[in-house]
């Protein structure tokens, strides 16, 4: 691949696609998405969703889409980089269309691709490596995929599957964003626990959101490179492998060891720890059972979701202005730090006006992108541990689920609605922000021109008419506190 732009390049516009599609991208560049050579149009992408094949018949289980802002849309080629401008590959556009499932302001492209260079972000890139070239010889092999740590009973069923089938193992670590580095230290930390001459390869992999789908994607993606059997308990069909069905599994609370469940007296069996009990233990912070996973396993669990008191949470305000959102924000900031518990950051939507989006309007696009500068800082804070405290007015359902993406990827997100009525947030106007806006003097003014878009996913509805700002302080903090983000209620 070149390490240059090529001069028929220069001048062509470029795009850095969202994380999701720019793991699409690798795969399709380093041919684990074949047949694909590129984005698909309408037309594959209806069948795909539809029936799962593309239009020619061809098994594909999941929609490969690429989303531009519509200024983009009339553009014949365009190269695609990663999120510093490094250019990874040109599109050769077939197809522009709008697709009502696109973010409004963009449009879906599709062609096909021409690789410039190998991406070179993300850590254990060691781990990365490409898939066989077509038609290349490889010995049969038994893939696992997962997006989650290997635990004792799916060791087991490994272990006890390749010795049955006498194959090496491939296990793919399938990336998305959150919490990667801790998926694979839990993977090498079991290595030696994996059958001899096992391999463990990482692939930046997007999880779709239909779970059989995913891994419908992933067997495809292990069939790529090289897999001929692929361990699974998902029912998958028109996959191009064999799907393996593991033994059940369960624990022998008498001798201590996991087994199958055939060779287990009932009574004596004892079933993995669901995903829920999992997470109260580490929200808890308590200690995770040896003899349901390794201990260094264990120690990555809780690197990756410390106890919810010690774990970074944003805490988002949104409602009207003059609801009272930001005083209430501004009140429990106050709490938090008096108290000494947390490392509290306040993120008011006036003070980002005028430090983090200074120079952007109050056009629905400008605030919306206000909004994601918020989200992104606050995602930021939660990264390392602390308590961000946010208190935009955030009018629209959709940028407020993009923050809770953000956020959620990194640590926890708590919805505060602060939903006190249009007529009391009018009556208040210490600003007269409402008497200019119904004269017409505001354009775009939340509740008078301009909807907002009440929240339907809000952990938290207060109404601050007729109660003082520490009563609704004493509320949002009971519900931290109860939701274990603070330990105690602020003196």
């Amino acid at each position: 691949m070149s390490n240059a732009l090529s001069e028929d390049l220069h001048g062509l516009a470029s795009t850095t696609p969202a994380p999701a599609e720019l793991a699409d991208l690798e795969q399709l560049l380093a041919g684990a998405f074949r047949p694909l050579a590129g984005f698909l149009g309408p037309l594959d992408a209806a069948a795909v969703d539809a029936g799962g094949r593309l239009r020619d018949g061809t098994p594909w289980p999941s929609p490969v889409l690429l989303t531009v802002p519509e200024a983009l849309a009339g553009e014949k080629r365009i190269i695609l980089q990663d999120p510093e401008t490094v250019p990874l590959a040109v599109l050769d556009v077939t197809e522009a269309w709008s697709d009502p499932s696109a973010p409004a302001g963009h449009f879906r492209l599709a062609g096909t691709l021409t690789a410039l260079r190998e991406p070179s972000y993300g850590a254990f890139r060691r781990l990365r490596r490409r898939p066989p070239a077509p038609g290349a010889e490889t010995p049969a092999v038994l893939a696992v995929t997962t997006r989650e740590p290997l635990h004792r009973a799916r060791l087991g069923q490994i272990k006890q599957t390749a010795e049955r089938l006498g194959l090496p193992v491939l296990v793919l670590a399938l990336l998305s964003g959150a919490h990667e580095q801790e998926l694979v230290r839990a993977l090498l930390a079991v290595q030696r626990d994996l059958p001899e001459g096992s391999e463990i390869v990482t692939v930046n992999l997007a999880p779709r959101a239909d779970a059989l789908r995913d891994q419908a994607l992933a067997a495809h993606v292990a069939a790529a490179y090289g897999a001929t059997h692929l361990l699974s308990d998902a029912p998958l069909t028109e996959v191009p492998l064999t799907v393996v069905a593991p033994e059940p599994w369960a624990y022998d609370t008498e001798h201590e060891v996991w087994r199958p469940l055939a060779r287990i007296a009932e009574q004596r069996a004892r079933a993995e720890l669901t995903a829920d009990e999992l997470g109260g233990l580490l929200d808890r912070g308590e200690a995770v059972p040896e003899w349901f996973t390794p201990p260094a396993v264990a120690a990555e669990l809780r690197r990756a979701r410390p106890p919810r008191h010690e774990r970074g949470v944003t805490v988002f305000f949104t409602g009207l202005s003059g609801s009272g959102k930001s005083t209430v924000a501004r009140a429990l900031g106050d709490a938090l730090i008096e108290g000494g518990e947390r490392t509290v950051s306040l993120l008011d939507g006036d003070v980002v006006r005028q430090m983090l989006s200074s120079g952007l309007t109050f056009s629905k696009a400008d605030r919306d992108l206000n909004i994601r500068r918020i989200g992104f800082v606050a995602a930021e804070i939660t990264r390392h541990g602390g308590l961000a405290i946010c208190a935009p007015i955030a009018p629209y359902a959709a940028t407020r689920a993009e923050v809770r993406r953000m956020v959620e990827a990194v640590g926890d997100f708590v919805l505060i609605h602060v939903a006190t009525p249009l007529e009391e947030c009018e009556r208040r106007d210490r600003k007269g922000l409402y008497a200019k806006a119904r004269a017409g003097l505001i354009p775009e003014f939340t509740g008078i021109s301009d909807p907002y878009e009440t929240p339907s996913d809000a952990e938290l509805v207060i109404d601050t008419t007729g109660r003082s700002v520490s009563e609704c302080v004493d509320e949002v903090v009971k519900h931290l506190t109860g939701g274990g983000w603070l330990r105690s209620q602020p003196a």
